[in-house]
């Protein structure tokens, strides 16, 4: 009798992403996934201690970065300018460099509502940062 071959589900999809995301990504601190439909930080590793008023307010800094008032309207005044009838979003990638950190924010291709999240030392390469995060993120499809 043939065993079936399970498919791992979207919670373990999204650990094993954060998972390759850490491991990956150079220089990096953190990895986490952000759920901006329902608001939450689906998953994260990290190698230090936060608090955890800081995650929980991950999630809505990624959803303002994204989608927030004024970046939908932007893109609803090119969607209407340009004919787009379509409910993707223009902003795909967001680099951010803080005073001493680089945080990567890559939404998922399939889910749109889906972020992937990287934070790494400054110092990073940011190409490859970039390189590496896009294939792990590609291998994920979520």
């Amino acid at each position: 009798m043939a065993t079936k071959r399970m498919t791992p589900g979207f919670s373990d999809q999204v650990m094993g992403l954060v998972k390759s995301l850490r491991t990956d990504a150079p220089d990096c601190v953190a990895s986490g996934v952000v759920d901006m439909s329902t608001g939450m930080l689906l998953s994260y590793e990290t190698v230090d201690n936060h608090p955890p008023e800081v995650l929980d307010l991950l999630a809505g800094a990624t959803l303002d970065l994204f989608q927030g008032r004024t970046v939908v309207m932007i893109e609803d005044v090119f969607k209407e300018r340009r004919g787009i009838q379509s409910d993707n979003h223009f902003f795909q990638e967001i680099l951010v460099n803080s005073e001493n950190l680089t945080h990567l924010f890559v939404r998922m291709t399939e889910q749109q509502d889906v972020v992937a999240v990287v934070v790494c030392r400054k110092s990073v390469n940011v190409g490859m940062l970039f390189a590496q995060v896009r294939r792990v993120v590609r291998e994920y499809q979520l």
